[in-house]
Order: C-alpha cells, then sequence, then structure tokens
C-alpha cells in the first residue's frame, strides 16, 4: 500500500525529472499538472482511508489469530440513551467490547463511562471536542484534545488510555506527531458497519455479516435505535457461528492502558 514517506520523495523524483528533461527538451507543460493532481489524489485518498495507513500506521484486524475472536468496538460516546441499552445486550450475550469516547460526552455523562469500566469493557481517545475540522487541526490543537480526554478519563477512573480512534477515520501529518508524542496506538477497523447512515438495519447487519470472521474489528456507534437493533441481531449471528466479541486489546494482544 502507498505510504506519505514513499509517495512525497517519489512526487519531488518525479518533478526534478521534469526539469533536467525540460533543459534538454520541451516536457510539456502539463505534464507538471499531472504529477500534481497525482500527487494531490493519492494523499487526500490517503487522509481519508484509514486503512491505507497512509500517513498513520493503525490496527485494524488480527486474522492470524487462533482463538474465533472478533472485537466490536463503538465510537462517539457515552450516551445516556443508547450506550446502557448496548451495555445491556453486551452483558446478556456475555460479550465484551471496546468503546473510544468523546471527552465533551464523557463530561456529560461521566457515570456511563464508569459504567462501561465496571462491566468488563475498554475505552479508548476519540478526542475531546470530535470536531468536524478536526483534520485541519495543527499538531498543537491535536495534541490538546487528546490530552484533555486522556487527563479527563484518568482524573474519573484513574486509567491513562493508550488506545485511540481517529476522528472520522481522518489521518494527517499533524495527528500522526500527536499521536506519537502521547504515545498512543491508533486502532482502525476492518468491518465498516456504516450504521450512521440512512441504510436500514437489515442491510448494515448484512454489510457486517457478509463479511465477518475470526480476528476482525468491527466499527458501530452507540448513538442511535438503529444501532442497538443490529448489535441484538449480530450478537445473535455471532454465538450462531461460535464467534466470540472481546476487547480490542484482548484481540490484538496489547495494552489499553498504562505506559
Amino acid at each position: 500500500m502507498l505510504k506519505r514517506r514513499v509517495v512525497n520523495p517519489l512526487t519531488i523524483i518525479l518533478f526534478l525529472g521534469l526539469a533536467i528533461l525540460d533543459f534538454f527538451a520541451t516536457a510539456p507543460w502539463w505534464s507538471y499538472g499531472i504529477v500534481l493532481l497525482l500527487w494531490f489524489l493519492v494523499t487526500l485518498c490517503g487522509s481519508f482511508f484509514i486503512r491505507w495507513d497512509y500517513h498513520l500506521k493503525s490496527l485494524h484486524a488480527k486474522k492470524n489469530i487462533n482463538q474465533t475472536w472478533v472485537s466490536i468496538t463503538f465510537d462517539d460516546g457515552p450516551n445516556d440513551e443508547f450506550t446502557p441499552a448496548v451495555l445491556a445486550l453486551l452483558k446478556k450475550h456475555n460479550a465484551k467490547a471496546t468503546f473510544f469516547c468523546i471527552g465533551q460526552r464523557v463530561e456529560k455523562h461521566p457515570e456511563t463511562l464508569k459504567r462501561i469500566i465496571e462491566e468488563g469493557h475498554s475505552i479508548g481517545n476519540h478526542t475531546y471536542s470530535h470536531s468536524k475540522s478536526f483534520g485541519f487541526f495543527g499538531k498543537d490543537k491535536v495534541k490538546d484534545e487528546l490530552l484533555k480526554t486522556k487527563l479527563l478519563i484518568k482524573d474519573l477512573t484513574g486509567l491513562e488510555m493508550n488506545l485511540y480512534r481517529p476522528a472520522f477515520a481522518v489521518t494527517n501529518p499533524m495527528i500522526e506527531k500527536a499521536v506519537i508524542d502521547l504515545n498512543l496506538k491508533s486502532i482502525g477497523w476492518n468491518v465498516r458497519s456504516l450504521d450512521t447512515t440512512s441504510r436500514s438495519e437489515k442491510l448494515i447487519l448484512k454489510r457486517i455479516t457478509s463479511k465477518v470472521s475470526k480476528g476482525d474489528i468491527i466499527l458501530l456507534h452507540d448513538t442511535s435505535l438503529k444501532t442497538v437493533a443490529v448489535l441484538e441481531r449480530l450478537l445473535v449471528f455471532l454465538q450462531e457461528k461460535n464467534l466470540e466479541s472481546v476487547s480490542v486489546e484482548q484481540l490484538l494482544n496489547i495494552k489499553a492502558y498504562g505506559q
């Protein structure tokens, strides 16, 4: 897969090559434009497609695992209306999950956050504000967002989070630098439910069940009744297929907390 550290130098080499060609002959003006356009398109896609690992290395699955484990993850909570329903279903089916929490939501619903941990699930950092312009923040602002949520969780629970889920799946050099500075592990996914779209419960469930297998990380959001309904049927499906949902750190054999 393409990486920024390969694409950028290659683009510079191509520009230099065109400049040298232009010195001895006449390189078409549009050839520079094509190189620049290709660089822009690759960089744009790499910034939005987290599984490319273009800017930042993320952990998306563990397909070589021996156990029949998957990991269900939830973004954008906690939510006092929907997260408790999610927790009840997980408890009913003896399943564990990982919740990537927004700092502002934690401030509003600290007891729900504590309940997530008390019931044996793990948590990760999903920024403080989940701002739509997060991808345009400078390094210091990104770092401030992540550190603010990290310190908030530590004050509430005593736990120091190691895991990070990029907001909107966006990565860039500024986010990479902040994640490295804070010694966080970026967690992606390889089964995206699209449960925040207008798709029906049936289509969302089919999208997951048609591809899920051991070692997969599933992306859901504890922010709607639709997701709760999908989760209920998904947990039954996993049991029928002898698949067990565990926390991300158990699946990937990494530490969710501490330095």
